[in-house]
């Protein structure tokens, strides 16, 4: 009964930091991109951080936000040139208002981009936490381990993949189903580098898989749908399936 009971009281302790983890997530974008919002709630985001540090057994909680609130301006400012992206890009998109809030690949890179600063500050289980929020919010699933510049624009979310050593330059575009992954899941490869680096101005269409550390996707290139690519492209290179589709009248 004692282990049954401890068990209980930890699915406890998961589920409160959880739900503490998704509201601070949420509070922390509206403060981000509502100025009205941050002034009002502000205090009340910063007091939900420094509760769930403390669940974590984080100290230093103070030291840990300044450097945090002071990542703002330029998350912000990264957003903003993503957000851009997406307009520039999306012919369905009509307005900067509409991306912000009705695009769930921006979304998720809003949640990407925070997680990865709190992982550059050493933060533990925290970033991870956020990114599984965004994974069941979007549909997409970036490491906060991931390195991506500016411009970065994902159509439709769903179903991508980007691993903890991806690194993806500028003006990158990524569509639905892209997997960005390692050719093995072994614990001996955890400090190596995984995942592929993708360079500037690369398009990669729907359900293309790309695996490996090593593999680098040249700069200008173009990857087609359906397409797995476990070796290295040059630039302006344009990969594709060839594929025939057969077409017959019904008697």
């Amino acid at each position: 009964m004692e282990e049954v009971a401890h068990k209980n009281k930890f699915t406890n302790y998961s589920m409160c930091l959880r739900d503490a983890v998704e509201t601070f997530t949420k509070e922390l974008i509206n403060c981000l991109f509502d100025t009205n919002y941050e002034e009002k709630n502000g205090v009340q985001t910063k007091q939900l951080f420094f509760k769930i540090l403390e669940r974590l057994s984080i100290e230093n909680k103070d030291c840990f936000w300044l450097d945090f609130q002071k990542s703002f301006i330029e998350i912000r400012r990264k957003l903003d040139l993503d957000a851009l992206a997406f307009l520039n890009s999306d012919p369905a998109a009509k307005s900067l208002r509409e991306v912000y809030l009705a695009y769930p690949g921006f979304y998720a890179i809003a949640v990407y981009r925070l997680s990865n600063q709190l992982l550059k500050q050493e933060i533990n289980i925290l970033p991870r936490m956020m990114s599984e929020f965004a994974h069941s919010a979007t549909g997409t699933d970036i490491h906060p381990g991931a390195e991506i510049g500016d411009s970065f624009f994902i159509d439709h979310a769903t179903g991508i993949v980007i691993g903890e050593t991806t690194i993806i330059k500028n003006n990158v575009t990524i569509f639905q189903g892209v997997t960005l992954g390692g050719i093995q899941v072994k614990k001996s490869l955890a400090s190596i580098k995984r995942h592929p680096t993708i360079e500037s101005n690369v398009i990669i269409y729907a359900n293309a898989t790309i695996l490996g550390g090593d593999v680098v996707i040249g700069k200008n290139s173009v990857i087609g749908a359906n397409v797995c690519i476990t070796e290295s492209t040059l630039e302006n290179s344009i990969v594709a399936v060839q594929l025939e589709n057969k077409i017959f009248q019904r008697n």
